[in-house]
């Protein structure tokens, strides 16, 4: 996705957060945040860290500049959070459907316990993410993660507790298949040392 495309596509989402959070003057706050994330898009950082394949940093990037917009308008992470979280809710949608289906099938830790195996994979190959271990049961995944490339690139802009919003996913994710799998954080990166996760068969 060229960079005017990409502007135009997540600047509705963050339209959705500034209306939804009822801020005022939002067409000279859309004009910042498409300001800021075009210079975003031709920063170095951005061509050091869109080398992962697994990665859609061009998405990544649009919501560093979200939350930047944001934190410059005098508001804490946690609200930060969830002012996008509530932008980026219908989008979520779809995924939603995906996985209540897959809630409903008999082997949903099967599906999940090959997703992560997979995930690992190409994760590791590419250096996004660096693992301290992988462990794979018949009915249990557990790993420790002390390097990932999505905190590492909200580092860069000075707001790693910001990149929560990508940590949330897998939470997101795993809360619609409560059947069959048993998904525990202890810690993620965002705020911790490690990501830490076990996902188990229930």
């Amino acid at each position: 996705m060229d960079a005017q495309k990409a502007i135009k596509e997540y600047g509705k989402y963050y339209r959705i957060a500034l209306e939804e959070g009822r801020f005022d003057n939002i067409e000279e706050k859309m004009k910042t945040f498409e300001k800021r994330l075009k210079e975003m898009y031709s920063s170095e950082n951005f061509k050091k860290h869109n080398i992962y394949p697994t990665i859609n940093v061009t998405y990544v990037y649009a919501v560093i500049a979200m939350c930047l917009e944001i934190r410059d308008l005098g508001y804490s992470d946690k609200e930060i959070i969830e002012i996008l979280n509530r932008g980026f809710d219908k989008r979520r949608d779809r995924y939603r459907k995906i996985i209540a289906f897959l809630n409903n099938l008999p082997n949903s830790f099967s599906i999940a316990r090959r997703w992560n195996i997979n995930d690992h994979k190409k994760r590791v190959e590419e250096g996004s993410i660096t693992y301290d271990y992988f462990n794979v049961s018949k009915d249990k995944v557990e790993y420790s993660i002390s390097k990932c490339m999505y905190v590492e690139m909200f580092e860069t802009y000075g707001i790693r507790g910001l990149c929560k919003i990508f940590c949330m996913t897998d939470e997101f994710a795993y809360s619609g298949l409560t059947k069959h799998v048993n998904f525990i954080r202890h810690s993620d990166l965002s705020d911790g040392q490690a990501c830490f996760d076990e996902v188990i068969r229930r």
